[in-house]
């Protein structure tokens, strides 16, 4: 009877998931591609249509198309200053001030100890180009000069190399009296704090908006599917948009994007890394995601600034570049006043559920030492949580099993009379107080927590490369044994569907022992179709997240020995 429930518990998730889909998620990812019209009078046409605000953008902020040059040459190709921090190593490019050279140090592509560390940044010249620049726009018929793309910065401070916790200045002027400084501090993770200043030293005032964008070359193969957003994404008019690389280019054809918010963010999104430009939350701004010379995430200031003769004006902004942490994110959120930062990390459709068990998982880590041991107690727990409720079901199925012989009596009695063999089962149930549905309850509320599991083991940074016991180095990939070359014992790799590990077949066991304590269908031809199910989960599984496997596995144990006591508990009561 649970094997029957289970199915059908499963078939209407994935039936909710997908309506939930269809109708809920679709039109909330869609997003209306207005084009803005006009901008205030001080700065002119700037944004008369976006095309052309765009082609503004390309001037003053972005790189000029070019052919694909190698990472090594492309850092060579001009003046840099390095990042050095207990986090991060790279540099800022002094050409655009811009930074397109991040790599992580406390994360490596591989379990290979010699592996290489995470790259987030590098050169847009380079074929995956993906980088970050800041500046100023102006109305391109003013008489005066910004920094564009091209601009040589230089360096005012007399440190050389950026660490945590210090400051840079750098300064570029133009022939027409202004000054433009901008400072960049980092901290000992991953956030930036970017400080722009115009200083006005010419005899006439001039209207500005501040700007920022963050630019990746090339989509990047994406590995989440329909669970896990991957591109461009932002909280914006206090709701979060999520948008695909397609989204902005499909077959040749390319779509703007236009958001204005009041706080909020910009960025774009791996499964664990992101990069966000974080504007200062107490001024509103325009955001814009569009394909040009590669994907485009950008935002500029609402309103135009206007600095007067003699005059001064600085703005702040923030800048993420990292490992999606979330334990840093919400501090980040939370020290710097940053709108809805959390959602950075997908926790999915079950964000009431996902986020809280990875803080009571991350929790019981920090006590046994390790996260497989975390996700074991959390299943007891649960199984606490859900004791009463799952001992009324088994008290249920246990009945049940104790009249099978019964039931199979009637069903044969009234064979070919189906509403006198109904009658007769329900008088039956009636009898007994037995409901034949009741396994299915505990099963249905447990499904959220489930994938709710699930989702928190794909998409939390802190579980990828996060080691059990034994073979298990990584509770976020699936188990690397195979049944099939004897768990090692034979040299020969298998493809990777026949890659059925030591925890899948664990799991698979466990629901064939619980299979057997479920009173059997009547019907032999379903009943040898439910024979194979543990079969099909196992198989299943197997791709999945060994941490989800041992999740299961452990709750199935546990099912097993509730189920077997109240068993003997009721086949002695009956008697």
């Amino acid at each position: 009877m649970e094997t029957r429930n289970l199915i059908l518990a499963i078939v209407l998730s994935v039936g909710v998931l997908l309506l939930w889909t269809v109708f809920i998620e679709a039109p909330r990812q869609q997003i209306n591609p207005s084009i803005e019209s006009g901008q205030q009078d001080s700065i002119g046409d700037i944004a008369e249509v976006e095309t052309e605000e765009l082609n503004q953008i390309e001037e003053d902020l972005g790189i000029k198309k070019q052919s694909f040059e190698t990472l090594e040459n492309s850092l060579q190709s001009s003046a840099r200053v390095n990042i050095d921090t207990q986090s991060l190593e790279g540099s800022i490019n002094l050409k655009g001030l811009k930074i397109d050279d991040i790599v992580l140090t406390k994360y490596q592509e591989t379990l290979d100890e010699n592996s290489s560390n995470i790259r987030v940044l590098s050169p847009l010249s380079t074929e995956n180009g993906y980088e970050i620049s800041f500046g100023w726009l102006k109305d391109k018929n003013a008489n005066f000069e910004t920094p564009t793309s091209e601009s040589e910065w230089k360096l005012i401070s007399s440190s050389n190399t950026l660490r945590e916790n210090n400051e840079l200045e750098f300064e570029w002027s133009n022939n027409t009296g202004q000054i433009y400084r901008t400072s960049i501090s980092v901290d000992e993770n991953y956030l930036f704090s970017i400080k722009q200043k115009i200083i006005n030293n010419s005899n006439q005032e001039i209207i500005v908006n501040n700007a920022s964008k963050i630019n990746r070359q090339n989509a990047p193969a994406l590995s989440g599917m329909f669970i896990l957003h991957e591109g461009l994404l932002g909280v914006l008019e206090e709701k979060l948009e999520l948008i695909d690389y397609d989204d902005l280019k499909d077959e040749g054809e390319i779509e703007t994007l236009n958001f204005e918010s009041e706080n909020g963010w910009v960025g774009i999104t791996d499964k664990y890394w992101l990069a966000a430009l974080i504007p200062d939350q107490a001024k509103p701004f325009k955001a814009i995601y569009t394909h040009d010379n590669g994907y485009i995430a950008y935002y500029r200031s609402l309103n135009a600034q206007s600095v007067q003769s003699n005059g001064e004006f600085e703005v702040s902004s923030k800048i993420f570049i990292g490992a999606k942490e979330a334990k840093l994110i919400d501090q980040y959120q939370e020290d710097f006043n940053i709108y809805n930062f959390d959602l950075a990390i997908d926790w999915g459709w079950f964000y009431f559920l996902t986020k809280p068990l990875f803080y009571i998982i991350y929790y019981f880590s920090g006590i046994a030492g390790n996260f497989g041991l975390a996700i074991i107690i959390l299943t007891i727990i649960t199984r606490i949580i859900f004791f009463p409720l799952a001992n009324w079901s088994f008290v249920s199925m246990a009945k049940m099993k104790m009249l099978q012989p019964e039931m199979t009596r009637i069903k044969e009695l009234y064979k070919e009379d189906r509403p006198q063999q109904q009658k007769a089962l329900m008088d039956l149930y009636k009898k007994e107080k037995v409901n034949p549905i009741s396994g299915c309850l505990p099963i249905l509320i447990q499904i959220p927590f489930f994938f709710a599991i699930y989702k928190m083991l794909f998409v939390s940074i802190e579980m990828r490369h996060a080691p059990f016991y034994g073979w298990i180095q990584d509770l976020a990939a699936k188990d690397p044994t195979s049944i099939f070359n004897m768990f090692g014992l034979i040299p020969w790799d298998p493809p990777s569907f026949l890659i059925i590990g030591v925890w899948p077949v664990l799991m698979g066991l466990t629901m064939y022992i619980q299979q057997k304590l479920n009173p059997a269908p009547p019907d032999p031809i379903q009943a040898k179709i439910f024979m194979f199910f543990p079969l099909f989960i196992t198989i299943l599984l197997a791709q999945f997240a060994a941490g989800l496997v041992i999740y299961w596995t452990t709750n199935n144990l546990l099912s097993i020995i509730q189920q077997w006591v109240i068993t003997r508990r009721t086949t002695v009561k009956t008697n």
